[in-house]
């Protein structure tokens, strides 16, 4: 009896033995993998350039991660090339909210639900900001100066019919202001042309301005989120909401990664694994701090269940905004 306890118990060692070494999942990247961003700049890039470092830092992937930009015709040239990539299993492209917008008010030939969910890494802030030079100290004293001078400030932004443009005038709406919409081509450019004083103001994400805030060339005014940023790196929390300064104006962004239509299951399966770990590190966690991203980790039924919905939500702003296309 004794030596066949001990048969078992050797069975059972050379059982485990033999699970460690097979990988956690059945497929794994054969080729480099390729992060598109659907803009020229801005977050998004920051976003798809700080996975691919953290990849490659605590080796997570054997292949090279690649990230391309591909902005034209505000950003849908990307989602269009990751829709042309059927059943890719080495593409990915990071998503923001003009994954809803540009079909509808641009007719942009994609639905967000022809691409692949993945996960939502976080939520972007919006932040109204002036040049440094400028006078103005707060929110209010800005948009009184452009409701008294209808046209006359410049807001630059990302696009056109895009969050930045729907956000200048939810906030013409909730005010009697009238700005003259600039599009610019990413976040990055709308950050320097404020700084150039090409434009006056921009709602640019804490990301995009971060650095020319930090250099002083820059002021924020106000936070389009019901409470003050509490993130570490920065001053954030000491940035006034616009509710606070009587404007009840709120918007946030996501910041996601989604894959080609079909994407295979099982490929599916190791990039949601994939990027677990990378949310998970402290270099991933201080980017998210730094930049005032909030941690919005959410995957499966959960996240197509937001998505649903903020496709609504997106669909309603843009017919009251008037920037649905015909």
């Amino acid at each position: 009896m004794r030596k066949m306890k001990m048969s078992a118990a050797a069975l059972a060692a050379a059982a485990l033995l033999g699970s460690a070494s097979v990988p956690a999942f059945a497929w794994e990247p054969s080729k480099p993998i390729e992060i598109v961003v659907p803009a020229s700049g801005g977050g998004a890039d920051q976003l798809a350039r700080e996975i691919a470092k953290v990849i490659e830092t605590e080796k997570l992937v054997k292949q090279k991660v690649v990230v391309t930009n591909m902005g034209a015709a505000s950003g849908a040239q990307g989602y269009l090339f990751v829709k042309g990539k059927k059943g890719d299993d080495h593409t990915l492209v990071v998503t923001l909210s003009s994954l809803f917008t540009l079909p509808v008010a641009r007719g942009a030939a994609y639905k967000w639900d022809e691409l692949t969910p993945i996960a939502r890494l976080a939520l972007d802030e919006f932040v109204l900001w002036v040049n440094a030079d400028a006078p103005f100290k707060t929110a209010d004293e800005y948009v009184k100066a452009a409701a008294a001078n209808p046209g006359k400030y410049r807001m630059g932004g990302t696009g056109a019919a895009q969050e930045d443009q729907i956000l200048t005038i939810l906030l013409e709406q909730a005010t009697k202001a009238k700005f003259t919409y600039v599009p610019l081509s990413g976040g990055g450019e709308v950050a320097a042309k404020l700084v150039e004083k090409f434009v006056d103001s921009t709602v640019n994400n804490p990301a995009e301005a971060v650095k020319a805030w930090k250099a002083g060339k820059v002021r924020p005014l106000g936070l389009f989120n019901a409470i003050r940023m509490s993130y570490a790196g920065e001053d954030w929390k000491s940035i006034p909401t616009m509710k606070e300064q009587g404007m009840d104006v709120e918007y946030v962004m996501m910041r996601g990664i989604f894959g080609p239509p079909d994407m295979p299951a099982a490929a599916k399966a190791y990039y949601t694994d994939l990027l677990h770990k990378v949310a998970q590190t402290p270099e991933f966690k201080s980017y998210l701090k730094s930049n005032a991203l909030k941690d919005a980790w959410l995957t499966g039924d959960n996240f197509n269940t937001w998505l649903t919905q903020q496709d609504e939500v997106h669909r309603r702003i843009l017919i009251s905004t008037g920037l649905k296309g015909s």
